[in-house]
């Protein structure tokens, strides 16, 4: 079985709508028949790629996006920003951003993002007069910067792929999502500037700290989480951990969450889990078959047959990743690109680091691109939308971003700056 055909088949099966992780190991697995190998040998590889230290952070970054949401901590950042911003003139476009920065400190995945605050912010935004395309565009691309920030599942992923410090990869993480909010917010500046339809709220200190004293403890995640990780006092798993539990005495303590709740928590995690470490095992699977036929060795011959430059090489990379995230999962993306390109990397010397960086940003994007972008069909669901309301809606938002990635391909010690002081 010719490694074109294989390619071919599973195209065919996501064309058709079959799940990543089934359209990758149907046709490996007949790979492996046509060229007398053993099964054994795919269920040691699909073992073997989630037996990783790393990767036992992502079924916990996950439990503890769960808990937070079940928690009603997205509520009580979005009232303390609207009490806060609330006079200012797209306040709930800002809030929006806002929001998503602060919950994205404790959620690692953009659906649980979209999902919980969508439900939130979407029908406030429709019922202060904006129009149904900015809220669904601002909601979906503010919802991108929680697998930017850390905790942030897929750069658990790409540093268990590359060997990297995961400390290092969520330091040099920072600055980008921070900047990522900068620049959705002066796409709302310019976006709402004009419109006088806008319902604007009263300022009241007495809201500002009614609403401020309930969001202390919320935010006393993020301190223990990056502060465990990046002052050494625990590994990247361990702070999943902890921030878990944290989150479990909030939910108990404000009352929002029940012991009868867990088994439903527990569940939805797990599915989650299961979903991710499925792409995972059919991709290593997959890319083993890529190493078999030498395909990463093909593709390094070609690229360095076009250019010697490492900056070409990352604009390379960029539009990769920009393609392949329209029709692929960004997990299934990095699993099967990861081990292909770090190497490549090493001779064009680029630090793994920044390379992860990019990736990542450049993969998120892709969540708001058809026909895979899982954002899409979440706020679709959430708002009655349809997918070209959801994706012009999102497209002027896409500018910041992409420009945000060209900086970091034309300045990657920008980002580096952080865990080079801290030492990781």
């Amino acid at each position: 079985m010719s490694l074109l055909v294989l390619c071919l088949l599973m195209t065919l099966l996501l064309v058709i709508r079959v799940p990543i992780a089934f359209a990758f190991i149907g046709p490996s697995l007949a790979y492996l028949l046509t060229t007398d190998q053993s099964l054994g040998l795919a269920l040691r590889l699909v073992a073997q790629s989630t037996a990783s230290f790393p990767l036992l952070a992502v079924p916990l970054f996950i439990l503890l996006g769960c808990l937070a949401n079940h928690a009603g901590i997205a509520d009580r950042l979005f009232d303390f920003a609207l009490a806060l911003l609330g006079r200012v003139r797209g306040s709930l476009g800002y809030v929006s951003v806002g929001v998503s920065v602060g919950f994205s400190w404790m959620s690692g995945s953009a659906v649980a993002d979209a999902a919980a605050l969508g439900k939130l912010q979407i029908p406030a935004m429709l019922r202060s007069g904006y129009s149904k395309r900015f809220a669904l565009g601002v909601t979906g691309s503010a919802s991108l910067i929680a697998p930017v920030m850390p905790p942030s599942i897929p750069a658990v992923i790409y540093a268990g792929l590359a060997a990297v410090s995961t400390g290092a990869l969520f330091a040099a993480s920072v600055v980008p999502a921070l900047l990522m909010a900068v620049g959705l917010c002066i796409v709302v500046f310019f976006w709402v500037r004009r419109d006088d339809n806008i319902v604007r709220t009263e300022f009241s200190w007495v809201q500002v700290w009614a609403t401020g004293r309930r969001v202390i403890a919320p935010l006393g995640a993020p301190v223990v989480i990056l502060g465990g990780i990046l002052g050494g006092f625990f590994t990247p798993t361990e702070a999943a951990a902890v921030g878990a539990a944290y989150m479990a005495v909030l939910g108990f303590a404000y009352r929002t969450l029940r012991l009868r709740d867990l088994p439903k928590l527990l569940t939805e995690a797990v599915l989650t889990t299961g979903s991710i470490m499925l792409i995972v095992a059919s991709a290593n699977l997959l890319g083993y078959i890529f190493a078999r036929e030498q395909v990463p060795q093909r593709i390094s011959e070609l690229v360095l047959g076009l250019t010697t430059n490492g900056t070409v090489f990352l604009l390379l990379v960029l539009a990769l990743s920009l393609i392949l995230g329209t029709a692929l999962d960004a997990i299934a993306v990095l699993t099967l690109t990861v081990p292909i390109l770090l190497p490549l990397s090493v001779s064009f010397d680029v630090d793994p680091i920044a390379l992860g960086v990019l990736m990542i940003l450049s993969q998120m994007i892709g969540l708001l691109t058809p026909p895979v972008g899982t954002v899409i069909f979440v706020l679709q669901a959430i708002a009655q939308a349809r997918m070209s309301e959801v994706f012009w809606g999102s497209l002027p938002f896409m500018v910041p971003l992409l420009l945000l990635c060209v900086g970091i391909i034309f300045w990657p010690d920008a980002i580096l700056y952080l865990p080079r002081e801290l030492g990781l």
